[in-house]
């Protein structure tokens, strides 16, 4: 039996529309419309493509873009000056600043320059602490979009078995520990793990970030587990044309999986659906207004 597809072009659409009546509820009660900050330094074209994708959700959401495009040659202390600016306007309720910059720039200095209030990726340390101290945070978008997308399959995770394939600082550290406050038995699996596919045949909950093509085949799936790909990998395909994959091997794993996300159209759309989230999320917090409930 082929398994479910977690349609996440579809789940994030009535999440950013969900938003969008909450965004217009705020505006109406309250005067407030949130405003996004997106820095982009550079001309990195799969990053130009994304803040587009990012600033057309803010406008649909009834939020209000502040885009700022830097030169390649923006110095750090120009960025951190920026950065000074945007903490202090309050008609900014979250900074973005897109990943990666060019090398003159430390990319850690710059996060943790970030208000950690407005600090929508979720990446400053401040947020990193609170999130594995269980305490309220802005947590980041693509793990938080994949334990949402999780949820949708099975609405209580508790006791269940997860296995996170990569322990970067982006996906994998935070989506366990927003598994583990979810109640799952969590394993991080990484390059250095004994016996991985064993591993994985015990997970009710696989979540694979590695950043390796279709690494994952159907044999390390337990039938009927759930299957989260984070992995956007681009290869060789006929005639020349690349394709995208995850790091599952999609067509054998989805006849062992019960549910399964693809790539395209699975976790990507749903990591823009929850930086807007999160751009609420700040905007109520900064305002003295309660956190939305309505994502789960």
């Amino acid at each position: 039996m082929a398994a479910t597809i977690i349609d996440g072009k579809t789940i994030a659409a009535n999440l950013r529309k969900t938003i969008a009546a909450e965004v217009a509820g705020l505006n109406a009660k309250h005067g407030l419309k949130p405003g996004l900050a997106v820095v982009l330094v550079g001309q990195n074209p799969a990053s130009e493509v994304y803040v587009r994708s990012k600033s057309k959700a803010v406008v649909e959401a009834g939020m209000m873009p502040i885009d700022h495009k830097l030169p390649e040659t923006t110095s750090e202390k120009d960025l951190l000056a920026l950065i000074g600016k945007l903490n202090a306007d309050p008609a900014v309720s979250g900074i973005l600043v897109q990943l990666p910059l060019p090398p003159q720039i430390d990319s850690q200095k710059v996060i943790a320059a970030i208000d950690p209030a407005k600090d929508v990726d979720g990446f400053h340390p401040v947020n990193v602490g609170r999130l594995s101290s269980g305490l309220s945070s802005l947590v980041p978008c693509t793990p938080f979009g994949s334990v949402l997308l999780a949820k949708t399959v099975k609405p209580s995770l508790a006791g269940l078995d997860a296995v996170v394939i990569g322990r970067s600082n982006i996906v994998g550290k935070p989506v366990a520990q927003l598994l583990l406050a979810e109640n799952a038995t969590v394993t991080v699996a990484h390059s250095k793990t004994r016996d991985l596919p064993g591993l994985c045949r015990r997970a009710d909950i696989l979540v694979a970030a590695i950043g390796r093509p279709e690494f994952v085949k159907a044999d390390w799936i337990k039938p009927g587990a759930t299957v989260i790909d984070v992995g956007i990998n681009r290869v060789a395909g006929e005639g020349g044309k690349n394709r995208i994959v995850g790091d599952v091997a999609y067509d054998e794993a989805a006849k062992v999986a019960g549910a399964i996300t693809p790539v395209p159209g699975g976790v990507g759309p749903m990591t823009i659906a929850c930086l807007i989230l999160n751009t609420l999320k700040a905007a109520c917090a900064q305002n003295g207004l309660p956190e939305p409930q309505f994502q789960d």
